[in-house]
């Protein structure tokens, strides 16, 4: 079904209210989600994008009720990953000579996971426009590596709309499609999660992007990303907010997160909690087992933090395989300027706290020296080090 965004221009996505999970099973999802795709009705008729490929077959039965897609004159693909090009391969069996303008990687890596179709490729790069009748223009802006090689974005004249792929998006499931109509903490919990799990890892080229958009001076009345909400009532405060979160962000806030076998590593990881507590009470504090919750949504709050505590007791000489896929997971996201601590019981050798603080180091955290290193169950003599490790996880 179509719906209005300004003018000539539609959304003509796919709601995905039941999607659970993305990117494999590599990113929980517990709002849905949507894959935005654009038709713009000028003198030039344009398709920006398409939907994931399940859903491919339901997006061009609904598109053929808007348009003859013989009258579309050409499609813009601004991201090749499966949820935005999934249904191009049917699409062009319908109009196989329609022009697709995209980056000189899209056609790579769309061929790749497709296969060659000589389909009609024009090749863009930052700065290239094309008319689109009454006065207005199509303007594009490569968004490299945020999140793929072939990202961009695109800009639309007269009307104002960038349509930023999957930049300032949110995998949230939003009937009422604009930003100014959902629920905003919801909405904000989402763009905050959809941030830290996929864009951070590229937050030096967040940055740099934005400032380059913003050199071209253009007039942003709307933002229009590849999943989630329209950003129509000031969208620029999606933006002020990915120049927030670009900057190594963090708040007033420690994570702790940790496995156990047998509870004695527990028993620490709620001590360390009490102690924050009770040397500064201002100072927001999230406690998290490892092998019992999301990792996306733990993700976020160590986003948020300034400091983690670490716990896992030693197995078979190592960590917990579960802390060591945790993070190994974190290391991938690049987070930057937060401080960290290990801790954990063991019965034998004891290595788990020396191994932690290596990983944490190789994750990029500064890790103090300060440890819980317990021998089978945690007793006062090792609660006794918490207020220093705590002293200087907070200073």
């Amino acid at each position: 079904m179509r719906k209005q965004v300004k003018n000539n221009v539609s959304w003509v996505g796919y709601t995905d209210w039941e999607l659970e999970s993305f990117h494999g099973d590599d990113y929980s999802i517990y709002n849905g989600s949507s894959q935005n795709a654009y038709l713009i009705e000028e003198e030039k008729t344009v398709l920006v994008d398409t939907v994931w490929t399940p859903h491919r077959f339901d997006f061009l039965e609904n598109l053929k009720k808007e348009v003859d897609l013989n009258k579309i004159d050409f499609i813009i693909a601004n991201h090749a990953e499966c949820d935005h090009s999934g249904s191009l391969t049917e699409l062009m069996k319908e109009i196989p000579n329609t022009p697709i303008y995209c980056t000189a990687a899209f056609v790579k890596s769309v061929e790749g996971q497709f296969g060659k179709h000589n389909w009609n490729f024009k090749i863009v790069k930052t700065g290239d426009s094309i008319e689109i009748g009454n006065g207005k223009k199509l303007i594009f802006i490569e968004m490299k590596m945020l999140h793929w090689p072939d990202s961009m974005a695109v800009y639309m004249t007269g009307d104002n709309i960038l349509f930023s792929n999957d930049a300032f998006g949110q995998h949230y499931a939003a009937g009422e499609l604009f930003n100014d109509k959902t629920n905003q903490c919801l909405l904000w919990k989402e763009a905050m999660k959809y941030f830290t799990n996929i864009l951070n890892p590229f937050a030096p080229l967040v940055s740099k992007k934005i400032q380059e958009i913003s050199a071209l001076n253009l007039p942003i009345d709307i933002i229009a990303p590849s999943h989630g909400v329209i950003w129509r009532d000031n969208p620029m405060q999606i933006v002020e907010k990915y120049a927030l979160w670009a900057d190594a962000y963090q708040e007033n806030q420690i994570t702790i997160v940790y496995d156990t076998m047998w509870e004695g590593t527990t028993k620490i990881a709620h001590k360390i909690s009490e102690e924050i507590q009770k040397q500064s009470p201002d100072t927001i504090v999230k406690v998290f087992n490892i092998a019992k919750q999301d990792k996306n949504e733990i993700m976020t709050e160590i986003f948020k933090s300034k400091a983690i505590a670490v716990g896992s007791p030693t197995a078979v000489n190592d960590i917990l395989s579960s802390v060591t896929g945790f993070i190994a997971f974190m290391k991938s996201l690049k987070f930057k300027n937060k401080k960290a601590a290990a801790f954990g019981c063991y019965g034998w050798s004891g290595e788990s706290v020396k191994i932690l603080q290596e990983k944490l180091k190789d994750a990029g955290f500064n890790v103090i020296e300060e440890n819980i290193k317990s021998l089978w169950k945690p007793t006062e003599e090792d609660f006794a080090k918490i207020p220093e490790l705590t002293a200087k996880l907070l200073a």
